[in-house]
């Protein structure tokens, strides 16, 4: 049965010791309450406590860890269906597979793949680990490859069902915490063994029945492995939508504890070509993957599939955002133009974009509107006339131009005579209503 805060709070030791993270012992009771965090973080509960908050606590979906430092990857541990009931934590993390027949071409792909980086609204995105399948059922073979592909310092998927190659491979990364990929009911007591001795987690392949999967992951679960990742072995887009939603209903809904854990997916397997193992690994990203596995290492498939995880792992009710304040695009001057616009980051980087493509360096005027868009935030209040007054007086604007003229987003140009009592001294001029229309409305109206 699940508890409330303040029911969990009494079994704390109630000393706001900080340990766990949290600044207070009800803090903590809260976060356990909704089931996003673990119960091991208190090192000061009572065995009392544990025994009466362990199963209480538990998130619906174990958090696990793949690899090590930065770039470590972690997932599960969500709360919700539904993005919008909430948020999700913990973004899919997407995987490129080679084989260890593949010799060196494979392994350039894995460095190609693993040192790809795209900036997006502000951010770096960035492809989260490298699968190494023992495609050539040789173990010196396998080694060889996961020793190559371990200089890249990212997550490793180890994939081989021997578990004699799979122990000579963990005997030389097994600090990396890699995922042990995969064990089946025919080797699952060995592999199990090979989980607990290198401390790595370990997935689970069960293609029979969602059944069959829980009752797999319960005699490895009975073996002391806690952290575990499933395949329930559905590759097309039907089965895969219904077993992962399935799995995560399960997980969420009825606290079904055997399949409380991320799931892991190979889309590739499940379509005919690579635009459709594109397609199905964007479904499966929404629904409801914790790890997708790629065959191919492509920009034009992968910068999409990142772009749509982002978007699928925001706060709903918290736009990415930047900071308010001046920003120089180019080296601007004293006489070079000066615009304003909202601090939703997308809004920011798409007139950004513009003016550096314009050839004019610029200054731009971001204005706090909690992280929402031109026409959103001047409909909501939080862009108007006093609003870039105040702006521009707080930035102290007039001491960084000559000209003192401001651009005007066109889509609000009803704020222009509302601004121009507010700054008397000011000329303010309506900017075009899209963003990709800026540098053309520079070449024939600026002037300084």
């Amino acid at each position: 049965m699940a508890l409330s805060g303040i029911e969990i709070y009494k079994f704390l030791p109630k000393t706001n010791c900080k340990e766990c993270g949290f600044p207070t012992c009800l803090a903590f009771a809260m976060k356990l309450a909704q089931k996003g965090v673990e119960l091991s973080k208190c090192p000061y509960v009572s065995d009392e406590g544990k025994k009466a908050l362990e199963a209480a606590a538990r998130p619906p979906i174990r958090l696990i860890t793949i690899g090590d430092g930065e770039r470590k990857l972690e997932v599960g541990n969500e709360v919700v269906l539904f993005r919008h009931e909430k948020t999700f934590f913990h973004p899919t993390g997407l995987v490129v597979r080679i084989k260890d027949s593949g010799g060196d071409a494979a392994v350039k792909q894995a460095a190609e793949a693993a040192a790809y980086s795209v900036e997006r609204v502000g951010m770096n995105l960035k492809l989260n680990g490298i699968a190494v399948e023992n495609a050539s059922g040789n173990a010196d073979t396998f080694v060889k490859c996961v020793e190559a592909v371990k200089g890249n310092k990212v997550p490793l998927i180890l994939m081989s069902k021997d578990a004699a190659a799979m122990e000579k491979a963990l005997e030389k990364v097994a600090s990396d915490m890699p995922l042990i990929y995969a064990a089946t009911k025919d080797n699952f007591a060995q592999m199990a063994e090979l989980a607990k001795k290198y401390k790595c987690p370990l997935a689970i392949y069960e293609p029979d029945s969602l059944d069959a999967l829980a009752d797999l992951a319960q005699k490895v679960m009975d073996t002391g492995v806690e952290d575990i990742v499933l395949d329930p072995g559905a590759r097309d887009f039907a089965k895969s939508l219904t077993a992962l939603t399935q799995i995560r209903r399960m997980a969420i809904k009825s606290s079904f504890q055997p399949l409380g854990f991320p799931v892991i997916t190979f889309p590739g397997e499940g379509a005919s070509s690579d635009d459709e193992a594109a397609m199905l690994a964007a479904q499966q990203i929404a629904k409801y993957a914790g790890i997708v596995v790629l065959d191919n290492f492509s920009s034009s498939v992968v910068y999409p599939l990142l772009t749509l995880r982002l978007n699928l792992y925001t706060d709903p009710q918290k736009p990415i955002q930047m900071t308010p304040g001046v920003y120089e695009i180019g080296s601007p001057k004293a006489e070079s133009p000066l615009g304003v616009t909202t601090n939703f980051s997308l809004t920011y980087f798409s007139i950004a974009g513009e003016l550096e493509a314009s050839g004019f360096p610029s200054w731009l005027l971001v204005c706090d509107t909690e992280g929402l868009s031109v026409l959103t935030s001047w409909s909501a209040g939080k862009f108007d006339a006093a609003k870039i007054a105040k702006s521009v007086k707080e930035f102290k604007l007039a001491d960084k131009v000559s000209h003192h003229k401001l651009i005007l987003p066109g889509g609000v140009a009803v704020l222009r005579g509302e601004l121009e009592e507010e700054l008397p001294d000011w000329k303010i001029m309506v900017g075009p209503r899209e963003a990709v229309d800026v540098g053309g409305f520079l070449k024939k109206q600026w002037t300084s």
